[in-house]
């Protein structure tokens, strides 16, 4: 049985005389940070000189250079990027860690792949919020919560369990549930969602775009059916509150028998192959040894640059324009202003500084 905790399952007393620190203040760091600070904990940073750095000193923080952090910690979160995490690990944070102290990640990937081998003299966690880093800081201030992944690969000082949940409950996460898994389950499950899901909807939804668009329905109708009304994110969400088959009910009942009586013919699309396949590659390690080549960061170049190219992005740029709606490329030209994105978000000033990890 799968276990999953809850708020009455964290003890935030067993972390009052730790120092914590955040190796790396980007998106999720930030959103930790500060969750963690305000529970009432002792928090360091750990950065490199640039701008993550200005900004943790601006939110109030001590921030050292990596190594100094770690060695001033009892805890150490590890939440830099996973493709830039291995040298960092080995050159600056691996033997600098003390004895008994808890390692923890936001994603299994590294060790869940077995790139990275931390010492066997401490506890190592896996703490993954299932939310990108603002939305674990929006979800705190505004008194709510996010699910996580949450994990224990080393159990040195037999206590990894209570530190972690205490943990968990710091972040915010334990409102509203933590699942605990492995880390290469939690790894497998996130790439899969990218690789093996992701795809297979998008190519969908092109395929229905390109569908009405060649029976001669104008483009800008059928995108804004299709997701620029936000019709679909409205169904994902109620999706999420109150079930996949139950949230029909929010629908017209033309619409839920049309979806019911036309589904059938979609059942037997030669889907699951290929999704069995892309989930093997994961589990067999062969996706981790392909993103490791040097030559595939020159494959993924030329993947991205011709992505660009495809026939919708074309469409969409038009159809942007003539409904008068804000143009973003997140390939080739400017990214949005602050002044843009903040009329995007309806959040706090405070969360208006996340503005920057979308630049």
């Amino acid at each position: 049985m799968v276990e999953v905790f809850h708020e009455s399952d964290g003890n935030i007393s067993l972390l009052k005389s730790k120092i914590i620190s955040i190796i790396g203040y980007g998106n999720q760091g930030r959103a930790q940070a500060l969750n963690l600070r305000d529970t009432g904990l002792n928090v360091i940073i750990g950065n490199i000189d640039d701008r993550y750095k200005k900004i943790a000193e601006e939110d109030g923080f001590p921030v050292y250079p990596i190594i100094e952090a770690v060695l001033k910690s009892d805890i150490v979160f590890l939440l830099i990027p996973d493709e830039i995490m291995k040298p960092i690990f080995e050159e600056e944070i691996s033997n600098n860690l003390k004895v008994n102290s808890s390692l923890v990640f936001a994603s299994g990937y590294n060790i869940g792949f077995n790139l990275i081998s931390p010492p066997n003299n401490i506890d190592v966690m896996l703490i993954a919020p299932r939310m990108i880093g603002v939305g674990v800081r929006e979800n705190f201030l505004n008194g709510n919560s996010f699910f996580s992944f949450i994990g224990i690969e080393q159990n040195y000082t037999g206590n990894a369990r209570e530190i972690l949940l205490a943990l968990a409950k710091g972040i915010g996460t334990l409102k509203k549930g933590a699942i605990m898994l492995s880390f290469k389950q939690e790894a497998e499950l996130d790439l899969f969602n990218e690789q093996g899901f992701g795809p297979a909807f998008g190519r969908v939804l092109l395929s229905a775009i390109y569908t009405l668009i060649e029976a001669g329905y104008p483009p800008e109708a059928v995108l804004v059916e299709m997701y620029i009304s936000n019709e679909m994110s409205y169904t994902y969400k109620k999706m999420a509150d109150i079930g996949l088959i139950k949230q029909v009910d929010f629908h017209s009942k033309t619409s839920q028998y049309g979806a019911m009586s036309k589904g059938i013919r979609y059942r037997k699309l030669p889907l699951k192959p290929t999704m069995k396949e892309i989930l093997k590659e994961i589990q067999d390690g062969e996706f981790t040894k392909e993103w490791s080549k040097k030559l595939t960061k020159l494959k993924f170049k030329a993947i991205k640059f011709f992505a660009t190219k495809q026939k919708i992005n074309k469409i969409e740029r038009e159809v942007r324009k003539n409904l008068n709606l804000n143009l973003y490329d997140i390939y080739d030209a400017d990214s949005p202003t602050n002044e843009e994105l903040a009329k995007l978000k309806n959040i706090t000033d405070e969360l208006k500084l996340f503005e920057q990890y979308y630049e």
